[in-house]
């Protein structure tokens, strides 16, 4: 799977690093992710979701049910791309 937040849509960037003398190299600006078990209640099951850490903090403060329809919406995860857990 791409490092890609299944929240907040977040992917990797691409810069430059800058050196004292202002000579740029290219580099890529990864995204703060990780896996991470929710239990989601209006299925009754636990489930597994790619975030970063703005996602986690948006799941926090509206709730994973709010922020999956979100998601959803935006097209940043498609349903069957949530993978269910026993």
């Amino acid at each position: 799977m791409s490092k890609i937040c299944q929240i907040t849509g977040k992917r990797a960037m691409r810069g430059c690093n800058v050196s004292h003398s202002k000579r740029h190299t290219k580099r890529v600006f990864d995204v703060n992710l990780f896996t991470k078990k929710f239990y989601y209640v209006e299925e009754d099951c636990w489930i597994s979701l790619n975030i970063s850490a703005a996602g986690l903090r948006m799941i926090n403060k509206v709730g994973l049910d709010a922020a999956l329809k979100q998601a959803v919406a935006a097209g940043y995860c498609n349903p069957k791309d949530i993978r269910i857990i026993g």
